[in-house]
């Protein structure tokens, strides 16, 4: 890869990491449902009418949508709004690419091989450690959340590979205009209209800033950008790239949150990077019926995905 493309690629992972940081910022002024809603409805509009028809199958797009943006970032919000820390989310988000792998050889027959299989194994320890801190810790059920959030995120990876879009910015479009109406719907059945309509009627600066960050900058530029890298570089030298994401969502929770992280949470971070990059770098196996899924990028799919990760 080229310098600038390289440097691309750590811009877009820093954004993605620093961006748990901006939604934890953002639950202070919108309740978790209702945000996620908002970021979709800001990000899908009004670039819906100028990006074209999407060259796939409606249910591809309604699939995905419903899997990354009301399962993966709304059970993401949920999580971190139960007290989850926005460090611990950016790493624990990485077991995606486990669900992904297991995902992928259900649906699509894609065998993991051995390499990778012990790379999953390596994570998912990695989970088990990070269980351990947070329940003696933190809230047991935002950690939880935030597991079945990655769930969603390997499900819309696996269904974004099938449906191999010709031109992923416009499939992040449109995807992004799917969740919006059943958040909307979830926020005002769990949160209530007097909640959701206190927030809206308290919009300050601060609160449209953080909504056009995690619309425009984390979604359509970062998942743009993503794109481009992937179009014009092998999944295999860019998805690595996501490894990233923890380091920066962790040291920036750390820096401008004051987040500790305890020994445990150390151990947890380096089973699961590694795992994760073990499984990643491996070679894929020779004979296979189908191309794998290399491991996704964060938050909306471009080869994958969005990463349509960090939000």
């Amino acid at each position: 890869m080229r310098p600038s493309h390289i440097a691309l690629a750590v811009l877009v992972t820093a954004v993605w990491g620093v961006n748990f940081v901006v939604i934890e910022v953002g639950l202070d002024h919108f309740p978790p449902l209702l945000f996620s809603a908002l970021r979709f409805l800001v990000a899908a509009l009004p670039a819906v009418f100028f990006v074209g028809r999407p060259k796939v199958a409606w249910k591809s797009v309604v699939g995905v949508g419903l899997a990354l943006g009301v399962m993966k970032f709304g059970l993401l919000f949920v999580g971190m709004n139960q007290g989850m820390p926005a460090g611990l989310s950016s790493l624990v988000l990485q077991i995606q690419a486990v669900f992904t792998a297991l995902f992928a050889f259900v649906a699509l027959g894609e065998r993991p091989g051995r390499v990778r299989l012990a790379g999953m194994v390596v994570a998912l320890a990695g989970i088990g450690v990070a269980a351990v801190d947070e329940g003696t810790s933190g809230p047991l059920l935002g950690f939880t959340l935030v597991v079945v959030a990655a769930v969603g995120w390997g499900v819309s990876n696996v269904l974004t590979r099938k449906a191999a879009p010709s031109a992923p910015f416009t499939f992040m479009v449109w995807t992004s205009a799917v969740p919006v109406l059943p958040l909307f719907a979830l926020s005002l059945a769990f949160e209530g209209w007097d909640r959701d309509s206190r927030a809206l009627a308290s919009l300050d600066w601060t609160g449209v800033g953080i909504i056009a960050f995690v619309a425009w900058v984390t979604t359509l530029f970062c998942f743009g950008a993503w794109s481009f890298l992937l179009r014009s570089h092998p999944a295999s030298s860019v998805a690595p790239f996501t490894l990233l994401v923890p380091v920066f969502g962790m040291s920036s929770a750390a820096l401008f949150l004051g987040e500790s992280v305890s020994p445990l949470r150390w151990c947890a971070a380096a089973l699961l990077v590694g795992g994760v990059a073990l499984a990643s770098l491996a070679p894929a196996p020779r004979n296979r019926a189908v191309q794998r899924v290399d491991t996704p990028a964060p938050a909306l799919p471009v080869e994958d995905h969005e990463a349509h990760a960090s939000r």
